[in-house]
């Protein structure tokens, strides 16, 4: 009987995320049509411009949408890999590979001692809510890349840092992978120095192998404010009251131009410090606590927390950005300690709502048109809600106690309640998310 169950728990969400995938291939490639703007155009036209820039031993020197760190070029180059098939079906392709590898990996972690296989289902369903978005942009390895590192940090320190440090200059964002990470600790330092060797190495033969690797710096920093973004709400409702701007495309995504619109990246720019600062000091406090109730979940909550922050305070949340928030949290729910299942939740409403606002409703987003705010309200809306939530999880799961550790199941401080040890599965190092607890000593009194 368990062998049947278990076969149950791998072909039911196998067969599932099969039928999806097979319904959001159809859409990239044109069988079925949504409502809207052709998101693969990213792909067919943008990224076959900047294959082919690539082949002559440069980055897109002159091209301002390209706004990605240098290891990017290897993300779209890869169809190259697949010769025998046009440019964008060979990308679609690979996109399904590193699909089907995620699912694998949250498969494979779900079975595992104080691991459920829920991750997986928030993968299956997150993908499927974004739609055809998620297979036209190189999001989605990344994502892949990130997942790894984060269920390789506990047992391969090294190969997480060097995951991270790929990662990063993919797209910059998987860098947050390190926020819940210690500083202390023999696999702590391991992750880190491979961190920063990986990232300093790649650069440096990246930059060598062709001019223009850099580029990308000048061109983020000159991006304004987005449509989609949590700031353009303000203007969208200002264009009913006689504001002047207007919708332009700009660095290769439509932005508002006008009045008001460099104070208001300066306040995304400013919530976005205002976040690291939290984080910072979130860090001195466990610090000061000396890592004693932090769990296995840290890590991966750590991650997620800071993305969903950064995400939310961006000036650009572009629908692609959604799959980092639900591959970081398919990785929360898989591993039982972290405690990020209602943020999580609201992150996957909120990649089904981005669905009907991109590309669905692009057309009412764009023109300011009350459906079209309304979407886009209700997908940020949730966006803050799981930010403020995930935040208030994360402190509380790592704060102290006079009454005595964490436990681990619920992130309240208390007595906590013994386990049977399970057979094989040997002890997960806490050197990672924090430096081991403190011994305790007979009758003294417990630390302020």
């Amino acid at each position: 009987m368990d062998r049947i169950s278990r076969a149950r728990g791998v072909w039911l969400p196998v067969a599932v995320w099969a039928a999806t995938r097979a319904v959001v291939l159809l859409c990239v490639l044109r069988v079925l049509v949504l409502p809207g703007p052709d998101v693969t155009t990213d792909v067919s036209v943008i990224y076959q411009g900047w294959f082919g820039v690539l082949k002559t031993g440069t980055f897109p020197l002159n091209d301002a949408t390209w706004q990605y760190p240098p290891a990017a070029a290897l993300a779209i180059l890869s169809p190259g890999l697949l010769p025998f098939l046009d440019y964008a079906t060979a990308f679609f392709t690979l996109i399904l590979v590193t699909d089907a590898a995620t699912l694998a990996l949250l498969l494979r972690a779900g079975r595992r001692a104080e691991h459920r296989p829920a991750g997986a289902w928030v993968w299956i369903a997150g993908v499927a809510l974004l739609g055809p978005t998620a297979y036209a942009r190189y999001d989605l390895m990344v994502t892949a890349v990130a997942v790894a590192a984060l269920f390789a940090a506990v047992r391969r320190p090294r190969v997480a840092g060097a995951l991270i440090a790929f990662g990063a200059l993919l797209k910059v964002w998987p860098a947050l992978l390190l926020t819940g990470a210690a500083l202390r600790g023999r696999r702590a330092r391991a992750l880190w120095r491979t961190a920063a060797l990986t990232a300093a190495g790649l650069t440096v033969l990246l930059v060598a192998a062709a001019p223009g690797a850099l580029a990308f710096l000048t061109f983020q920093r000159d991006r304004g404010t987005e449509v989609e973004s949590l700031g353009a709400l303000v203007f969208h409702v200002a264009r009913h009251y006689g504001w002047d701007g207007q919708v332009l495309l700009n660095y290769g995504s439509l932005e508002f131009l006008g009045p008001g619109v460099p104070f208001a990246g300066t306040v995304a720019l400013t919530l976005s410090l205002a976040a690291v600062g939290w984080l910072f000091l979130w860090r001195v406090r466990v610090r000061e606590l000396g890592g004693h109730p932090l769990g296995p979940g840290t890590l991966c909550e750590a991650a997620f927390t800071a993305t969903l922050l950064f995400t939310t305070t961006s000036r650009v949340i572009s629908p692609q950005y959604m799959l980092w928030l639900v591959g970081l949290g398919a990785v929360c729910v898989t591993v039982r300690a972290a405690r990020q299942t209602l943020p999580v939740v609201l992150v996957l409403v909120a990649t089904g709502v981005t669905l009907l606002e991109f590309p669905i409703g692009f057309a009412q987003v764009v023109a300011s048109d009350p459906w079209g705010v309304g979407l886009l309200a209700v997908r940020n809306g949730l966006l803050v809600a799981a930010s403020l939530i995930a935040c208030r999880r994360l402190w509380v799961s790592t704060r102290g106690d006079r009454r005595g550790p964490t436990d681990e199941r619920t992130g309240t401080a208390g007595v906590v309640r013994a386990r049977r040890p399970v057979a094989g599965a040997p002890a997960a190092p806490p050197e990672l998310t924090g430096s081991a607890p403190r011994p305790k000593t007979e009758g003294a009194p417990p630390s302020p």
